[in-house]
This record gives structure tokens, C-alpha cells and sequence, in this order.
């Protein structure tokens, strides 16, 4: 459905979102990470992220990558609330903010280099050589979001159903029926209507 390099891009959305923001996960509460716990937060959020730019992550980098992440969720909430134009109009600020912009880098960390030792293959990227992790990392992901919201998989970004649960996912199933962020939030929901139907039988 998504091109690979977007799906990557919308997981890496994801992780953000779910890791850095308030909310419940799973029937219990989510505070978002402070102080001392931000900078680990941050680097396991973006443990997996390869790309052009330098791994420099600081309190001021992980304080943007934080408010980048609560503009994300609000591009998932506002797309899971069939609301569209909000969702738009935030990607559009966020494609500003962060000055996003396709680019081809070649670099040794963006795949293999040629068969016979050269150089590595272009890459596509959407930030600049300059840019910092944060910022360049953030156009990356408003990029994918604008794709997808500007794309007819739209209604694949949602926030799951589950009770006592606002972690985002993105659908990649064949039938485009995911509501949950997780198996086990899936599961918990079953369990508990299985638990309703059984007490309203008495």
C-alpha cells in the first residue's frame, strides 16, 4: 500500500507519538517523559532511524522532537475523527515549520554500497543535509503524514478504541479494519465484552 520508505516513515510517526505524549496506553496511564527520563525516551523512540542526518540529540532536541510529536498525534486524532481539514491544515504547518523537502543524499548509512565497493546508491530524503535530527527527522515525518493524508489511505492513520487507551497506529492490513494499537489492547476489549454478554445473561 504505502511506499516502503513512507511506511517507514509513518512507524517511525508512531513511535514518537506514543512514546513522548501524554495519555493512557494499554488501561493505564501514559505521563509524557520529563527531566531525566527525556533523553532515554527520546533515544528509544528513534532507536531504529537511519538516514543523512547526525545523531545529535540534546535537551533542546529532544524538547522539539517532543512538541513535534504532539503535532503528529494531532494529525492521527483529527484523521480518526473524520476530520481531514485539520489534519491538513496541521501536516501544512508542520511541512513549514520543520522546512521539509525532498532531497537525494548518498550516504554509508542508507544502504549498501555497490557490488563492486563503490560508492553507496542515492537515497531519498525530505529534510536537508544541515538540518538537525529533530528537524530533519520531524519534515521526514510530516512528509509521510502529508502522503497519506493527501492520499487515498487517509483513514489507514487512527487512534486506537480500546477503553482507557489514545496510542496512535497505522493500518496495514489488507481490509483497512484495524481499531486497535496493539494485540493486547485488541484482546482486552474482547475480554471485556465477552465479560458483558456473560453478566447481562445473568
Amino acid at each position: 500500500m504505502f511506499d516502503s520508505h513512507v511506511a517507514v516513515l509513518l512507524e517511525y510517526a508512531v513511535s514518537l507519538v506514543n512514546a513522548l505524549t501524554a495519555g493512557e496506553a494499554r488501561g493505564r496511564p501514559h505521563p509524557a517523559p520529563h527531566g531525566p527520563d527525556l533523553l532515554p525516551a527520546v533515544e528509544a523512540a528513534v532507536a531504529d532511524v537511519s538516514g543523512a542526518l547526525p545523531r545529535t540529540l540534546d535537551p533542546d532536541q529532544a524538547a522539539s522532537l517532543v512538541t513535534t510529536a504532539y503535532a503528529l498525534r494531532e494529525v492521527f486524532r483529527a484523521m480518526d475523527d473524520g476530520d481531514p481539514d485539520t489534519a491538513a491544515a496541521t501536516v501544512n504547518d508542520l511541512l513549514r515549520d520543520t522546512g521539509a523537502r525532498p532531497r537525494l543524499d548518498r550516504t554509508p548509512d542508507a544502504g549498501a554500497a555497490a557490488a563492486d565497493g563503490g560508492t553507496p546508491p542515492w537515497r531519498l530524503h525530505f529534510h536537508g543535509a544541515d538540518d538537525t535530527f529533530a528537524t530533519g527527522h520531524g519534515a521526514a515525518c510530516a512528509t509521510a503524514l502529508a502522503l497519506a493524508v493527501g492520499g487515498s489511505l487517509a483513514s489507514r492513520l487512527g487512534v486506537c478504541h480500546a477503553d482507557r487507551c489514545d496510542r496512535v497506529y497505522v493500518d496495514t492490513s489488507r481490509n483497512g479494519a484495524r481499531q486497535f494499537c496493539s494485540t493486547a489492547c485488541q484482546n482486552r476489549t474482547k475480554a471485556a465484552a465477552f465479560r458483558a454478554r456473560k453478566e447481562a445473561k445473568g
